[in-house]
């Protein structure tokens, strides 16, 4: 893993968790965690395992056009994968994941990479759905921040139109952009792009049948609802009063938030995100931030403990994240 990219993600993590927590009141914030009823956060932790055991099935029915992979094992592989994304920077889970694959079913690594760009695109459609459900219950939002979220869902689904025309009709879509790339993309890029895009249109064979398509949506919808579900169990454990309508703007804004660089673990992107959007629901932000650490650290540590737990059992070590990045690069 390449160093300046850790660094950088730890600069704006320290960045972001420096504009989020200054002003505030530390003793507010430790009187709410203090007086917490943290049992509320068992069922938060069962509930998010059943959000990843929808998310299995998902890429389970995403590697059927190259191999279909015992569901018990599939589960291991995609926590593993969600303990590399929060020990390591830059989603290095990922990578993990489908060297896994590889290694314990022999499904190819560019293939099991294109199935989860799909997840992750997806997700993406979710989240943005969730953003504008959400967002007119947001108090005194400046008409700017409107206006960048519209244009961003705007640009949003434009991506999203190329991205199921590459899927849904993909040896038109090749043609079509083997003859942009090569016209427009300068020369020493043209070949990875090309190979990028051929790539993903294999891996999107799961979306060509409509059934196929509205179950992987369905599902992603279903997973996604659920861990809703956990925020609403967290959320039990102060004094907080916010709709699931509200939790899934949460949610969303939250989500979507660590797409920005970050260090392990997403920290920073996720708090400064869920701090300031809870806040501007109405909740003061010492409450806002008790619970946006909490709600956190649900999210990382069960599944990276199981996570180091199947790791230990399968044999891997952490040079393997080394040996997953290599395998990658050698697969470009």
């Amino acid at each position: 893993m390449r160093r300046w990219i850790f660094w950088v993600g730890v600069l704006i993590s320290v960045a972001l968790l420096y504009v989020s927590l200054k002003g505030l009141q530390l003793n507010d914030v430790w009187q709410s965690l203090r007086h917490a009823d943290l049992w509320w956060i068992f069922p938060g932790i069962a509930t998010y395992f059943l959000a990843v055991a929808v998310r299995t099935w998902r890429w389970s029915y995403l590697l059927r056009p190259s191999k279909r992979v015992r569901y018990g094992k599939l589960y291991e592989t995609v926590v593993i994968g969600y303990m590399g994304n929060n020990v390591y920077p830059a989603r290095a889970g990922e990578l993990v994941r489908a060297y896994v694959l590889r290694r314990n079913e022999g499904v190819p690594i560019a293939f099991s990479l294109a199935t989860i760009l799909i997840e992750r695109i997806m997700d993406g459609i979710v989240m943005i759905a969730f953003v504008l459900i959400g967002l007119p219950n947001v108090q005194n939002l400046p008409s700017a921040a409107h206006e960048y979220v519209l244009l961003a869902s705007a640009l949003f689904v434009a991506a999203v139109s190329v991205f199921f025309w590459l899927a849904l009709a993909p040896r038109m879509a090749s043609r079509i952009a083997q003859a942009v790339i090569t016209r427009v993309i300068p020369h020493h890029f043209q070949a990875s792009l090309l190979t990028m895009v051929n790539r993903f249109v294999q891996g999107a064979g799961s979306l060509r049948r409509p059934a196929d398509l509205l179950a992987i949506a369905a599902s992603t919808v279903l997973a996604w609802l659920l861990e809703t579900c956990k925020y609403w169990f967290v959320m039990h454990a102060f004094t907080l009063n916010l709709s699931f309508v509200d939790l899934m703007l949460v949610n969303g804004v939250a989500n979507l938030s660590t797409i920005i660089p970050s260090g392990p673990g997403y920290v920073g992107t996720f708090d400064s995100a869920g701090i300031g959007i809870i806040s501007s629901l109405g909740v003061k932000q010492e409450l806002a931030t008790a619970y946006t650490l909490v709600l956190h650290a649900v999210l990382w540590l069960p599944v990276t403990l199981l996570g180091a737990f199947f790791m230990l059992r399968e044999g891997l070590k952490w040079a393997d994240f080394r040996r997953a990045e290599e395998s990658v690069t050698a697969a470009k």
